[in-house]
């Protein structure tokens, strides 16, 4: 009964609200503070509040609330087991690269052979020969990073 009035109340506030926008000339506005004004009392209507108060004060809905409450603990736990199956990080590590290494590395390379290719062309000599540029200072990075 007290739910049923406040809702009641609160939808009447809200129509007020939405009346007094509707004189400011803000009339989407207004609209849409009746359209959620009005929500209170159709849940009234439709008995959903007298549904929630019953379940809100009842120990069977709570005691179920619990069980879902440790159903999804037990889902959480056994999706965490299942993650770390695989044993220590190294064993982990080393599952992958057996896991990448299973395809041959050269197995993007076409498989029937040389095929039939045109006769290469010898590559036209540059009118002035380019100087040798010096890449000695980018080999040092990339062997101090081991590459």
């Amino acid at each position: 009964m007290i739910a049923e009035t406040v809702c009641s109340a609160v939808s009447a506030a809200g129509l007020g609200i939405a009346a007094i926008t509707a004189y400011r000339k803000r009339f989407l506005a207004a609209t849409r503070l009746a359209a959620y004004s009005l929500v209170p009392v159709a849940l009234v209507m439709t008995g959903v509040v007298g549904w929630l108060s019953d379940t809100a004060f009842s120990m069977k809905a709570w005691a179920g609330f619990g069980v879902l409450g440790v159903a999804w603990l037990l889902f959480m736990i056994t999706r965490a087991v299942e993650r770390r199956s695989g044993g220590t990080r190294k064993e982990r590590k080393a599952a992958k690269a057996a896991q990448r290494d299973a395809v041959a590395p050269a197995a993007s390379a076409p498989s029937l052979g040389q095929g039939v290719r045109p006769a290469a062309q010898p590559a036209a000599q540059p009118k002035a020969a380019a100087p040798k540029e010096d890449f000695s200072d980018i080999e040092a990075i990339l062997k101090k990073h081991g590459i």
